[in-house]
């Protein structure tokens, strides 16, 4: 079985999550994605964060799709950071293999992860482009760091059976929605009468 985690706030999830997991289904030959409704992000400002609840009954809604699991275990498990969670996931299920999916904007910051090397060091990870990040994110710290384990976008396939560190950025069609944009758009007040003047 080869698995793909897809971890985030999903706060709240939207279509671009969903082409990201097919995009990863596809070039990965992948057999399912985990979507991890995390309990917050560390980085993140968590005052706007929905509730648990909301957020997986919210990804469960857009992930239309047999192979796409949505779970928020992280919680249950008391996983605060990624690398709890990948060992975690590593100890209870050896017979899986795990690739770590995220987006280009992710890669662009992984270096302030906690023990963004530990996450490189504990299964492959597959990197998907996203608009205004194509060039950034290859060119950023934790990107430079792990340089050398970058496989061609080609063997991409192959990436679930490779022994970390090893990762792939996969470009293709990207998806511009946020979440944030898609907040922020939620609380904009309305602007004047839809209606047209006479």
């Amino acid at each position: 079985m080869r698995v793909g985690l897809y971890g985030g706030s999903f706060n709240p999830a939207h279509a671009g999550h969903l082409h990201v997991s097919q995009l990863a289904l596809r070039r990965l030959a992948l057999d399912r994605v985990w979507w991890l409704v995390s309990p917050g992000n560390p980085l993140k400002d968590r005052r706007e964060l929905a509730t648990s609840a909301a957020r997986v009954a919210g990804a469960r809604a857009i992930a239309d799709d047999p192979r796409i699991a949505v779970t928020d275990f992280e919680a249950r498990i008391g996983a605060r950071y990624t690398r709890q969670t990948l060992a975690w996931l590593r100890r209870r299920r050896p017979d899986i293999r795990f690739v770590w999916i995220m987006g280009a904007d992710s890669l662009a910051s992984f270096h302030r992860w906690q023990g963004f090397r530990q996450i490189a060091a504990a299964m492959p990870i597959a990197v998907i482009d996203r608009p205004g990040f194509t060039l950034t994110a290859t060119a950023a710290r934790a990107a430079q760091a792990l340089a050398r384990y970058r496989i061609d976008e080609a063997d991409a396939p192959e990436l679930a059976d490779l022994d970390p560190p090893a990762w792939v950025f996969l470009h293709g069609p990207r998806s511009d929605l946020s979440s944030t944009a898609l907040r922020n758009r939620a609380r904009a007040p309305l602007r004047g009468d839809s209606r047209e003047s006479t």
